[in-house]
């Protein structure tokens, strides 16, 4: 459907493997493929969290709307504005390339940012993925809206070191 957002949702879990290369799970991979048209992910930084976004390369269309539309509601509420500021964060992405098994490696300056070392796990939220070292999404296991997320990654860690502890 021509001019509908595209919608990530799903979960995944990923360790690092040969390479230094993760996995984009196949519960994300499809949309992120479609909608970047080819087998590309923008990533960047979380403007507010301690992870990672990921989306397809249709979503930078979208970030003069966002941008007008923040804009805007920081005008109505008579905050200030930095639009060149907010232009940094939402352009400052990286395309990165991922296989066709969904393997991909991660850019050390993101990784750094996000504090990301030997594990990853993968949160559709809508307009993007975020991506989280399991250990920062832990650290808001207080927050009782994070309650779901935490426990879905603890599950999916489990699993997935359990797994490569048996190869």
């Amino acid at each position: 459907m021509a001019g509908q957002p595209t919608i990530y949702s799903g979960q995944g879990f990923s360790l690092i493997r040969d390479k230094k290369r993760f996995v984009l799970p196949n519960t994300l991979r499809p949309t992120v493929r479609e909608s970047s048209g080819k087998d590309i992910m923008c990533l960047a930084k979380h403007p507010e969290w301690k992870c990672l976004v990921a989306f397809g390369l249709s979503r930078v269309d979208d970030f003069e709307k966002q941008l007008d539309a923040e804009e805007e509601r920081a005008d109505r509420a008579g905050r200030p504005f930095n639009r060149d500021k907010r232009a940094m964060q939402l352009y400052s992405f990286q395309q990165v390339p991922f296989d066709g098994s969904g393997r991909f490696v991660l850019p050390e300056a993101l990784s750094g940012l996000a504090n990301i070392e030997d594990q990853l796990f993968f949160q559709g939220v809508g307009r993007f993925i975020t991506i989280w070292n399991p250990a920062e999404l832990y650290a808001l296991a207080e927050d009782p809206e994070m309650e779901t997320i935490v426990a879905t990654c603890r599950s999916l860690a489990d699993a997935e070191l359990a797994k490569a502890k048996n190869k």
